[in-house]
């Protein structure tokens, strides 16, 4: 047998490519938009993918299904009540897809979503039990799907606590492929780690202590993690026909009059110089295609802004992911527009002198400790949602490392405010100098 796994940091997505080698066939499981890694990987084994299957239909990116249908001709597998546009070889509880001397076994697991199944795989070659269990988005590594996205949450997370005692009558030794590992928001606590074991999981996993199905409900339901704005229009991408790839975008001399501006070069960069209405989301840092999907508008065209060709089109692979496919082009360069950070220690006299201060973290950060006066809005309701503020002074914007603050702080300028951002360091430092800070404290905490 023939197993690879497959991940995409940015998002935090896992993909699997399983193969006979002596059969010199392969399925890939969740295949990416990009798909060009798979195709290498299966042509550098001898490989040829007969068919893709889909644990469920995706929220968070956009699948490579329909890239694979319609430039290779291979066919998709998904559970029936998915309820899919394009066309499909439907699973049902209890199936099983043969690849040579492999067997994948479907088990239904809603909760995630209603059509989720996770899938054994058995290498007959060496047994007939599973060695291994690609569980999708229900069970991750130190933690368990959010039930909120497809239903109401107290309804998925009935469901997902049903599926997982499913998959805890596996063995122990069965070990755990999942779906998405650190850095999605399709968990809140989940692990870096690429894999676990049933039996590992079974004894520290923290949703799998709880044994009452109406205590896990309350826990599993409370969910605080934000919604991505795009959710539907990734799901629908997902669920109606086929996604082929994007028609190549080119280097522009300029950028068009009237589309969004996506500067992706370092923070450090797009402080220095930058194209006016510019929002800076650097494409190196952390979870660039979520960050850059909630604060677009994906109704607008956008023109990304590079340091090079390079850059640019690790961009606009990550843009594509999240279903951003109206990409005018890219401009390489900065420009005029300068945007003079804060340092922590020149925040106390600004606040003095009548500056307001946005803290841009979500409200659970924010709860455990934030300036006094501040006002909190995250990053990712810039753009939507954020409220009228001073025109008469600066602005200045801070989180605990940097990254969201100068991401805020140019979503203001745009905006026509005077903002500043506080680009190294943030909410940490301002206590160890000894700044003042409030705990929001709950009624009827000590």
């Amino acid at each position: 047998m023939i197993f690879h796994q497959f991940l995409n940091s940015d998002l935090g997505c896992a993909c699997y490519l399983i193969g006979d080698e002596e059969a010199g066939i392969a399925v890939v499981v969740d295949p990416p938009f990009a798909i060009e890694p798979v195709l290498a990987e299966a042509e550098q084994r001898g490989l040829r993918i007969v068919r893709s299957i889909e644990t469920h239909t995706h929220a968070d990116h956009v699948s490579g299904h329909g890239r694979l249908a319609l430039e290779h001709g291979v066919p998709v597998s998904v559970h029936v009540d998915a309820g899919v546009d394009y066309p499909n070889d439907p699973m049902h509880d209890g199936d099983e897809i043969a690849i040579g001397a492999v067997t994948l076994g479907v088990i239904h697991s809603p909760g995630h979503r209603p059509e989720h199944c996770c899938l054994t795989v058995v290498d007959n070659s060496r047994g007939s039990e599973p060695w291994l269990v690609l569980t999708g988005d229900s069970l991750f590594v130190g933690d368990t799907a959010r039930p909120d996205l497809a239903v109401a949450a107290q309804e998925g997370a009935e469901g997902l606590f049903h599926s997982l005692h499913r998959l805890l009558e596996l063995d122990d030794g069965v070990e755990v492929f999942p779906g998405h590992v650190a850095g999605s928001l399709c968990g809140t606590s989940m692990s870096s780690k690429p894999s676990t074991t049933i039996g590992f999981e079974r004894r520290f996993n923290p949703s799998l202590q709880i044994t009452d199905v109406t205590a896990f409900i309350a826990e599993s339901a409370a969910v605080s993690a934000p919604k991505p704005p795009n959710l539907a229009r990734i799901v629908e991408a997902n669920r109606g026909p086929f996604v082929g790839a994007p028609a190549p975008v080119e280097d522009l001399a300029a950028p068009p009059g009237t589309v969004q501006l996506l500067d992706v070069r370092d923070a450090a960069d797009h402080l220095a110089g930058h194209r006016p209405g510019a929002i800076s989301v650097p494409v190196s840092g952390n979870s660039f295609s979520t960050k850059a999907g909630f604060v677009l508008k994906a109704t607008e065209p956008l023109c990304v802004l590079a340091g090079s060709a390079a850059e640019a089109e690790r961009a606009i692979r990550g843009l594509n992911s999240v279903a951003f496919f109206d990409v005018a082009g890219y401009v390489l360069g900065g420009g005029e527009e300068k945007t003079t950070p804060v340092t922590i220690d020149e925040l106390e006299g600004l606040i003095a002198a009548g500056a307001e201060v946005i803290d841009v973290r979500e409200k659970d950060d924010r709860d455990t400790g934030y300036i006094p006066g501040s006002r909190n809005v995250p990053y990712r309701l810039m753009t939507s949602c954020c409220p009228d503020l001073p025109l008469d002074r600066p602005v200045v914007t801070i989180c605990d490392t940097g990254p969201r603050a100068v991401i805020a702080a140019s979503i203001l300028r745009k905006r026509g405010y005077d903002a500043h951002p506080i680009a190294d360091g943030g909410m940490p430092e301002w206590r160890a100098r000894g700044g003042k800070t409030v705990e929001f404290r709950r009624c009827g905490s000590a």
